[in-house]
């Protein structure tokens, strides 16, 4: 197990292939990882429909967060969203000009 300090901010993933996800921390019902996206977005049709429910935080950047049912919501550094399990989103738009680095908590 780790115990030395690390930083969310820090050394992060190229995602010039797209949306980049590391799993930080993975443990009974639970998955913590950090997601890193500039200019990234889910295609229009690509929307998750997660088997487990889903808190997510934006550390820095922005980007807005869709449903299927048209409610949208645009996140900046300290925005937080819980999300249900099987609740049809996607990310809309992240911005271009910087990396948006999101943390997400995946729990049953």
């Amino acid at each position: 197990m780790m115990t030395e300090p690390q930083n969310l901010l820090t050394d992060l993933p190229d995602n010039a292939d797209g949306e980049a996800a590391e799993i930080l921390l993975s443990a009974a019902g639970m998955t913590i990882e950090r997601i890193v996206s500039r200019g990234d977005s889910s295609p229009e049709t690509g929307w998750y429909d997660q088997e487990r429910h889903e808190w997510v935080t934006v550390l820095q950047g922005r980007a807005i967060l869709a449903f299927e049912d048209g409610e949208e919501h645009t996140l900046r550094p300290g925005d937080h969203v819980n999300i249900p399990a099987h609740r049809r989103h996607r990310v809309a738009w992240s911005d271009p000009e910087e990396e948006t680095v999101w943390l997400a908590v995946h729990y049953d």
